[in-house]
């Protein structure tokens, strides 16, 4: 395998974000998702859907990432 470039992350977002082709600095032949994602199912109260829906208007994100925002943050806090 060749060796990949090395560039800066501040080099390769100015790159990124002028169009270039940045693929040349990363590793494709080894990626790999480090979060495999599960979907689930959840069931919830009315009254707390409309809580995470204002919320999720408030931050400006979807229900879904202030579900995840608030789980983090709680599992974060636990360990």
């Amino acid at each position: 395998m060749a060796r990949k470039k090395k560039i800066s992350a501040e080099d390769l977002d100015q790159k990124f974000d002028a169009g270039e082709e940045v693929l040349d600095y990363f590793d494709t032949e080894n990626m790999r998702r480090p979060n495999k994602i599960q979907r689930i199912s959840l069931d919830l109260p009315d009254w707390m859907l409309v809580l995470l829906d204002s919320e999720a208007t408030r931050l400006g994100i979807p229900r879904q990432a202030v579900i995840k925002v608030i789980l983090d943050g709680s599992l974060r806090k636990r360990a």
